[in-house]
């Protein structure tokens, strides 16, 4: 319904139809599968920490608090994301540097940096989900992760919606015995846990490289002409059903997840 300050509201039942509009876990698998034939036979890489840049101001209000609180994940990724502002939780990176297997001097993020030891957040008690891939014109794709401690909220939301990894096997990251941590190399995984972690667990220090913003991914539009991505065609044919049955709503709505 069209309001008189031209933005449109949603009622219930035209919101349960707009929820084809996410991918199913099938279709999340799809994705998966893509992304695992196209870095086959790439190597991997050895970390030790998970890591998460940001303002020296956003630490200080953790540091009050005592931890890094779960935040609602932004619009950035396949549009049809199933976790795309509907998920909560905690953005880390976890990619290294190949001739010194730690984190890069770099970061799009914020000039500090707190490194959590790989082992907090990576381990029995956590699900590991796959939950998107996709690429911004570049050389590069980008995975997203999600760690989830068993029995979490959060666990419940992506046993649902997103394929379960085995964590000692799978060609995005891996945990091995005595401590050993792996993440696949030529590929930036962007890896989000679903609950608050104590900033104790932790060491905090400014980056010794730069901040390089137009390198960040907040609400980035994924490449369209990315050969690997071959899920949108589901999704409009599920927009157009919309369009169909009501024009004005689905228009708008369409817009907004497109970023026409």
């Amino acid at each position: 319904m069209k309001r008189s300050d031209g933005e449109y509201t949603v009622s219930g039942w035209r919101a349960r139809r707009l929820s084809l509009l996410y991918y199913a876990m099938e279709q999340v698998k799809q994705l998966q599968e893509k992304e695992a034939e196209g870095i086959a036979g790439r190597g991997v890489l050895s970390l030790q920490v998970f890591y998460r840049n940001q303002t020296a101001e956003y630490f200080l209000a953790c540091q009050w608090g005592g931890l890094m609180l779960p935040a609602l994940k932004d619009q950035s990724g396949s549009h049809g994301s199933p976790i795309s502002g509907t998920l909560h939780g905690i953005f880390f990176s976890c990619n290294t540097e190949f001739n010194t297997g730690l984190p890069p001097h770099d970061s799009p993020y914020g000039r500090w940096r707190v490194t959590i030891p790989a082992g907090y957040l990576f381990n029995e008690n956590t699900h590991l989900y796959f939950a998107d891939f996709y690429c911004m014109y570049s050389a590069y794709h980008y995975v997203v992760l999600v760690l989830a401690p068993r029995g979490s909220q959060g666990d419940a939301f992506c046993s649902a919606r997103l394929p379960l990894l085995d964590p000692q096997n799978n060609p995005f990251l891996t945990r091995g015995e005595q401590g050993t941590y792996w993440h696949a190399q030529d590929l930036l995984l962007e890896i989000i846990y679903t609950e608050p972690v104590p900033m104790g667990m932790g060491q905090l220090s400014e980056i010794k490289g730069h901040q390089l913003m137009s390198l960040s991914t907040a609400d980035a539009k994924k490449d369209p002409s990315c050969k690997l991505m071959g899920l949108d065609c589901n999704i409009t044919l599920n927009l157009l059903t919309l369009m169909a049955q009501n024009h004005e709503c689905a228009c708008s709505y369409v817009c907004a997840q497109l970023r026409l």
